[in-house]
């Protein structure tokens, strides 16, 4: 019976180094300034992720390959890499949640 057939699962696509979320982060960098990157390692739920935030507090954050991916396009791009989970997260971005927050 053809409706009992499973169909076999096809296995995903792995992002690259350079993917969309590294052009998008080269791009957001482009356009802030006094950046710090927070490097978020992998957890049960989530990927390892790369935190940028810049001296107002704006913030973003993309998924990463790596931890030394990570550390790596911090430094090509001239931005101190700090492991997030040791020094937390400054509170210029706690602020600036607080101030453009939507109620």
């Amino acid at each position: 019976m053809a409706f009992l057939r499973r169909r076999k699962s096809k296995p995903g696509t792995l992002r690259t180094a350079e993917s969309d979320d590294a052009r998008y982060l080269k791009e957001w960098i482009g356009t802030r300034s006094g950046i710090e990157g927070f490097i978020e390692p992998r957890t049960a739920v989530t990927d390892t992720t790369l935190l940028l935030v810049a001296i107002d507090g704006e913030w973003t954050r993309r998924r990463v390959p790596s931890i030394e991916w990570a550390h790596s396009f911090a430094n090509k791009n001239g931005i101190p890499s700090y492991d997030a989970a040791v020094v937390g997260y400054p509170a210029r971005m706690r602020e600036f949640n607080r101030r453009t927050k939507h109620n």
